[in-house]
């Protein structure tokens, strides 16, 4: 998920009542909902990083040293200031011990919210290289955004200003938060029995969620023969016409397409869910796809493979 979902959902654990375990809790909540994206670094290696995202910083080795690292950097801060003398005086004590279960506990609602969508999350690495897809949420889900954001301000302004029961807000829409993911999985869970009962009678489904419209879904499916077809499907509907998702054509994602298209080749096939390649015209090669992204952000989601020749279907 996106960044800013990560950071209200540790802020919102935080006004559930537990920042009040010990000082300096609402940024060990705060960043360890976001510190396994730290591998996001790797985006100056280009389609490469493709196979570093989302796997080593949020596999069960990093889930426990990144929030130790966080919390001892936190403790240190605070007894770096105490030296100086700038500890601010309403601070409450800084227990180190609690700094790092509220920093795991963070830390842990980043790969669960990762886990819902279709991008795909390593959860076992290094010790295992498999991609674990939820295919519940959208990347960005504003209806989250809302839910989460006008909470924790709704819970920040009553600590605030009245000091009434500002925990009751943040646990209430945590209950609800967590029911509309699971309202969300079970809808995706629904559209991909759909979809493999539904024309052309695919071997393989995907379920994609689609921004803004949470009750709809983009099924991706694949037929015996290879070939990845699209259609939207909604709540209460069946699913439209399935399209072929290249108009010029597919073949399948096999043969050495990673020495053809080198190291960016064989990253994107490490990463892919549903790869496929497009010819090119006047036979000037093939685009690697994944079926995912095949109509969504260009090329971004792609390589070039000049000169090569879609192999022979079986």
């Amino acid at each position: 998920m996106d960044n800013l979902t990560h950071s209200l959902v540790g802020a919102l654990i935080g006004q559930a009542g537990p920042k009040r375990l010990t000082g300096l809790s609402m940024p060990a909540l705060v960043i360890g909902a976001n510190l396994p994206d730290i591998d996001a670094t790797c985006t100056i290696y280009g389609t490469q990083s493709l196979a570093m995202r989302r796997g080593l910083t949020h596999g069960p080795i990093a889930l426990v040293l990144l929030p130790l690292a966080l919390a001892a950097i936190l403790y240190g801060f605070d007894r770096w200031q105490a030296r100086r003398g700038k500890r601010p005086a309403a601070r409450p004590p800084v227990r180190f011990g609690w700094l790092f279960v509220l920093a795991f506990v963070a830390c842990l609602t980043h790969p669960t919210l990762d886990w819902m969508n279709s991008y795909g999350i390593r959860l076992l690495e290094p010790f295992s290289s498999r991609l674990f897809y939820g295919d519940t949420l959208f990347i960005i889900d504003v209806w989250l955004w809302a839910l989460l954001g006008l909470t924790t301000w709704w819970s920040l302004r009553k600590e605030k200003k009245t000091g009434g029961d500002w925990r009751a807000p943040a646990k209430i829409t945590l209950c609800i938060a967590v029911a509309y993911m699971g309202a969300n999985w079970l809808l995706s869970s629904v559209a991909r029995d759909t979809a493999m009962i539904s024309p052309p009678y695919p071997v393989r489904a995907i379920v994609n969620p689609v921004p803004l419209t949470s009750w709809q879904r983009d099924l991706l499916v694949q037929t015996a023969d290879g070939t990845w077809y699209g259609s939207r499907w909604g709540l209460g509907t069946i699913p439209g016409e399935f399209a072929p998702l290249a108009p010029g054509g597919q073949c399948p994602a096999r043969g050495s397409i990673a020495e053809a298209g080198g190291p960016d080749a064989a990253a994107f096939l490490f990463w892919a869910r549903a790869p496929f390649l497009e010819p090119m015209a006047e036979g000037r090669g093939a685009m690697l796809r994944d079926a995912r992204f095949a109509g969504f952000g260009g090329d971004r989601f792609s390589v070039a493979l000049p000169g090569y020749a879609c192999p022979a279907r079986r």
